[in-house]
């Protein structure tokens, strides 16, 4: 199968030879025919199968091929993205795909300033790519209006629904035209999704080129069971063990994105920031740091697990696991990309067995795990299953007390006595405890105990293992 036996025109196969665009993968294939034909279509495809191209190129080749220029305040095709980086990521695609057309592009989201944005808008745009939130904003201050949309693109929708678009989605399709083509591509579709999609699309083809909720087969996963308070230390010894120096880490807070790259610059490892507190200018360019090498580690939350189209990305940590299962699955597919393969690793606490057991249901498999010596969990993690279990050790079973009756027997329910000392009977012919009125005194605890009876220190443990030594191949899992 080749592009040009889909319809594309000679513009647009010339930008993907261009490219180096050999063959379309499964998705492009069952897509590009569906939208080039006008058809509401829902597809899902694991992150990294070119889902964007699936809706990119056949919408550019309709642009130009139907319809009459774009108006003032006008936008033809609407890209909804739930994302700064993921609009930006979904731009330069278009871009990219669409060199030499004569057709207008543009983003739209917070964290900059609106009025470039409304400027930019006076003469109309072809393609519109926004944040819901932003594009309200505009469409209120009537620089943008919607009667002109032909093709509504919903990317990424279940991530829409869980940063709280649902209001906006809301608000978005009540104020288009009724009579449009809509568009939903994502790597993973929850219930929510679905019932959203059965009231705005209209008899859609229905695309899907892998098991739901999968993720790549060329991605190794394992998890690494550890107290959550010795996560940052775990991490840093685990990166100089293993040599690893080029990754994507994830966190869950941004105070926590903060302070792991602070530890790992004072290691001296190159590393940037990816969180909503920073703005999007500094944003951007951590990530085109990333991209370029000039930064090995990048500590990022969950806005960068969508929208980042990284080359040759061979390894995703999760220093945290995400609340939301569907993360999981975004987050290790910025590796393992277009056929590639990639390694994940998750470090995971006690505190996070119902995350983890969550996405174990949802990716239909039990994550192999393991334990890096000097760092076993205190706090054991619980065991999980794919069927989204919790299974609980077993509580060991107490010991029956022995008594032992005056002959000497072992009597149910009741101590054995103590012989010797402990049964002496003083001058008023009572029994007198040992050390207690004859003289003896209590044996002294031995040199492996402190004063109480407590042990010096836990049984088998020993200093941990300096950072640094002891490294084994990149990318390997430690021994």
């Amino acid at each position: 199968m080749s592009f040009a036996l889909l319809g594309l025109i000679d513009a647009l196969l010339r930008n993907l030879q261009a490219l180096k665009y050999q063959t379309p993968t499964p998705v492009q294939t069952k897509a590009i025919p569906a939208v080039l034909g006008g058809k509401d279509v829902m597809a899902a495809a694991q992150t990294g199968t070119g889902k964007t191209a699936g809706f990119a190129l056949p919408l550019l080749q309709r642009l130009v091929q139907s319809g009459p220029p774009v108006a003032s305040n006008r936008v033809r095709v609407l890209v909804l993205v739930p994302t700064r980086e993921l609009a930006e990521q979904v731009l330069q695609s278009f871009v990219e795909y669409g060199q030499g057309l004569d057709v207008r592009l543009m983003t739209a989201y917070g964290g900059v300033s609106i009025n470039p944005q409304m400027m930019k808008l006076r003469k109309g745009v072809d393609v519109l790519v926004a944040t819901p939130g932003r594009l309200l904003d505009l469409h209120r201050q009537n620089a943008v209006r919607f009667d002109q949309v032909q093709t509504l693109v919903l990317d990424e929708a279940d991530r829409m629904l869980d940063l709280g678009f649902s209001r906006e989605l809301d608000a978005v399709f009540a104020a288009l035209p009724a009579q449009r083509q809509t568009l939903l591509f994502s790597a993973t579709f929850t219930d929510d999704i679905r019932t959203m999609a059965a009231s705005i699309l209209r008899s859609p083809v229905n695309i899907s080129v892998s098991q739901p909720n999968a993720t790549a087969s060329k991605i190794k996963q394992w998890v690494v069971t550890v107290d959550k308070k010795d996560k940052p230390e775990l991490f840093l010894h685990l990166v100089a063990e293993n040599k690893w120096d080029h990754a994507l880490v994830f966190v869950k807070t941004r105070e926590g994105v903060e302070y792991l790259a602070a530890m790992m610059e004072r290691e001296g490892y190159a590393v940037d920031t990816i969180h909503g507190d920073k703005p999007q200018p500094a944003r951007l360019r951590a990530l085109e740091r990333f991209k370029s090498g000039n930064v090995r580690l990048l500590v990022a939350t969950d806005v960068a697990a969508r929208g980042l189209d990284i080359d040759d990305l061979p390894l995703v940590i999760n220093v945290d696991l995400p609340i939301v299962a569907q993360d999981y699955v975004h987050r290790i597919g910025r590796t393992g990309r277009a056929g590639a393969s990639g390694v994940a690793v998750s470090l995971v606490c006690a505190d996070e067995a119902p995350q983890l057991a969550a996405i174990e249901a949802l990716i239909q498999q039990t994550l192999p795990r393991e334990e890096e010596p000097g760092f076993e969990a205190e706090h054991r993690v619980p065991q999980t299953s794919a069927t989204r279990q919790i299974i609980k050790k077993p509580k060991k079973p107490k010991k029956p007390k022995v008594l032992q009756a005056a002959s000497g027997a072992a009597v149910p329910g009741q101590k054995p006595r103590q012989q010797g000392a402990g049964n002496k009977r003083n001058a008023n012919g009572r029994v007198a405890a040992a050390g207690k009125g004859t003289g003896s005194s209590r044996a002294k605890p031995s040199a492996t105990q402190k004063p109480g009876g407590k042990p010096a220190g836990k049984p088998g443990s020993g200093p941990r293992k300096p950072v640094g030594k002891g490294r084994s191949a990149p990318g390997k899992r430690p021994a």
